[in-house]
């Protein structure tokens, strides 16, 4: 992939794969920022997480869906995509933005931590290309995500100006419906599901499960992403894949780590202490 006319080079990805209806919608806002590159799971990768192929081939093959864009199909998960990208296509010349999604679902609070859209963006921060992930409150293959696309511009112009912070991504949140109040910098909000294992029967009498439940928002606070999506904002949350609880680091130095010495045993006689 070479940069032509001074143009960003933009690599889009996604989770639900490279026909779903949200990636298209993303690289028609890509298309008039810069050049644009798709690697796109082959099918639906929703829910894998920061998932990666292991033991098995890889594939990715060349596919012609809309004119004017490179586009790859991977066999892979969305972060297989993200790695494939750099490593084959732009050859570790890393592009100046990676943009994931629109993702046919909310990927708010506690959701990026299952998310494969997320997962795809936080692959691209972890090779240091500014990275944004994209999601919308609607799972219907007939969503309209028109009203999402000047939010979009608005925050991909203002990454490609400015870069993010060092290991840090944006998630960001559209709720269903146009009358969109504008643009909220927000934090994760402290929710999770409520999870039920609906148990049925097959035809051989055997149990079998779906995964059911209900989101619960235990945060009442107004700068949260729960609250800016319920009062008609996109969310925009900064990101960062450092797991470490720098705050609970200071507690556990205050812990008394008296380890017993190791017992060695003697070559032809009973343990010496």
């Amino acid at each position: 992939m070479k940069k032509e006319n001074s143009r960003p080079n933009i690599l889009v990805v996604n989770d639900d794969g490279i026909t779903a209806p949200g990636i298209k919608n993303l690289i028609e806002v890509m298309m008039e920022l810069g050049n644009v590159v798709v690697v796109a799971p082959d099918g639906p990768q929703s829910g894998m997480g920061h998932a990666i192929t292991i033991g098995k081939p890889l594939r990715f093959d060349r596919v012609d869906l809309y004119p004017g864009v490179e586009m790859y199909k991977c066999s892979g998960t969305p972060v297989d995509c993200v790695k494939l990208a750099v490593n084959k296509i732009f050859k570790g010349k890393k592009p100046d933005l990676c943009v994931s999604g629109i993702n046919h679902g909310l990927n708010n609070s506690i959701n990026v931590i299952y998310s494969g859209t997320m997962s795809a963006a936080v692959e691209g921060a972890i090779e240091n290309i500014p990275s944004v992930g994209f999601s919308l409150d609607d799972f219907s293959e007939q969503a309209d995500f028109s009203h999402c696309k000047r939010f979009i511009k608005t925050i991909a112009l203002q990454v490609l100006e400015h870069g993010l912070p060092q290991a840090t991504l944006l998630n960001v949140n559209f709720p269903n419906g146009a009358d969109l109040k504008g643009i909220k910098i927000c934090r994760q909000a402290n929710a999770k599901w409520a999870e039920e294992f609906d148990e049925r029967k097959d035809p051989h009498n055997r149990s079998y499960y779906w995964l059911t439940g209900v989101f619960q928002n235990n945060d009442k606070g107004e700068d949260t992403d729960v609250w800016a999506l319920d009062n008609g904002y996109v969310s925009v949350v900064p990101v960062q894949f450092d797991l470490t609880a720098h705050h609970a680091i200071p507690v556990l130095n205050s812990w008394t780590f008296d380890v017993p010495p190791a017992v060695v045993a003697a070559p032809d006689g009973p343990s010496l202490g």
